[in-house]
C-alpha cells in the first residue's frame, strides 16, 4: 500500500566506510538523496552499480546536465514515482534551469517553456517510457544531438525510469533518513512538514485531477 515501506533502510553505522562517504555525499548534494540509497545498501552490488552509473550518465558525460535533469523530472511525472518528482538537481538550476520549466513536461510539445533542443530529449523520454517510435523521431532527434550524446542521453532516461518505476513501489519518503537536510528537494519540500503540507494541497502535482496526477501511469 502507498504510504508504507515494503523494504527496511540499512542502518548508517552498518555501512562500511566508503559506504558512509557516499550515503553522506547523498545527504549534502542529493541525487540521489539517501533514502533510495539506504535502500540499495541491503545488496552492497546494487548500491554501487547504480551509484557509479549515475555519476558517469547523470552528473558526468558530454549531453548538457540540465536536459537530463528535465528528462529525469519528465519520467518521474509520467510513472508517478513523488520520490523522485520531488527532487530537484542543484547543477541543473545552477545552469539556469528554471523551476517553473518542471511545472508543463507532460505537455512538453505545446509548451513554450523549453526551446527545440529540450523538447526532442522530451519526445525520447516520451519514446523511451512509452515505446513509441518513428522515422520523424529520429530525425529530430539527429538534428539536434549527437549519437554519442543519444546514447548517453538514452541510457541516463532509461536507467532512472527503471529506478523510479521500481521506487515508486518502495513506500520510500524524504526526510525519512539522515533528516536535516533539504539537498536537492524542490522549493516546498524542504523539511518533513514543508513536504506534507505541500502533497495536501489539491494543486500537488501527483494529486488525482491535477495534469500531472491524470496523466501518470497511463
Amino acid at each position: 500500500m502507498a504510504g508504507e515501506r515494503h523494504i527496511s533502510y540499512v542502518p548508517f553505522e552498518s555501512m562500511d566506510a566508503r559506504m558512509q562517504q557516499e550515503m553522506e555525499r547523498c545527504a549534502r548534494e542529493g541525487t540521489p538523496r539517501p533514502e533510495s540509497s539506504a535502500v540499495r545498501a541491503h545488496a552492497p552490488n546494487a548500491f554501487w552499480a547504480f551509484a557509479d552509473a549515475w555519476k558517469a550518465l547523470f552528473h558526468s558525460g558530454v549531453c548538457d546536465h540540465a536536459i537530463k535533469d528535465l528528462c529525469r523530472v519528465y519520467i518521474s511525472r509520467t510513472v508517478k514515482c513523488e520520490f523522485c518528482g520531488n527532487q530537484r538537481s542543484e547543477k541543473a538550476t545552477a545552469q539556469g534551469l528554471q523551476e517553473a520549466q518542471y511545472d508543463e513536461l507532460l505537455n512538453f510539445e505545446s509548451s513554450d517553456s523549453y526551446d527545440d533542443r529540450q523538447k526532442a530529449a522530451l519526445a525520447y523520454a516520451e519514446a523511451i517510457a512509452w515505446g513509441t517510435n518513428s522515422d520523424a523521431l529520429w530525425d529530430r532527434l539527429h538534428t539536434h544531438f549527437s549519437e554519442a550524446e543519444l546514447v548517453e542521453l538514452g541510457n541516463c532516461i532509461a536507467l532512472t525510469y527503471g529506478q523510479q518505476s521500481w521506487i515508486r513501489l518502495l513506500g520510500i519518503e524524504h526526510h525519512e533518513y539522515m533528516a536535516g537536510t533539504a539537498a536537492s528537494m524542490a522549493p516546498g519540500f524542504e523539511d518533513a512538514q514543508a513536504l506534507a503540507k505541500a502533497k495536501a494541497e489539491p494543486t500537488y502535482w501527483a494529486a488525482e485531477g491535477t495534469t500531472a496526477g491524470a496523466r501518470g501511469l497511463r
